[in-house]
């Protein structure tokens, strides 16, 4: 999953090489924090929040198949 998030991540921003995901692993479900520039946390985000949305979607439906949890959390 955190593999999934970097690319898609780096794919988006202007900054690459800023882009970090640390994956917290719990009992039930595991926790991607997603860091990146601040002049690209609105381009992750999106309009309305649109663009994390269909990040979460995406992770969400990969971890299914997995059949684990997964969100995504965007950190400043």
């Amino acid at each position: 999953m955190k593999e999934l998030v970097l690319l898609i991540a780096q794919a988006l921003v202007d900054n690459s090489d800023k882009v970090e995901v640390k994956e917290i692993a719990g009992e039930k479900a595991t926790v991607l924090e997603l860091k990146v520039a601040d002049g690209d946390r609105g381009k992750i985000i999106g309009k309305e929040g649109r663009i994390i949305k269909a990040i979460r979607i995406i992770v969400n439906s990969a971890s299914a198949k997995l059949s684990k949890r997964a969100t995504v959390e965007v950190v400043e």
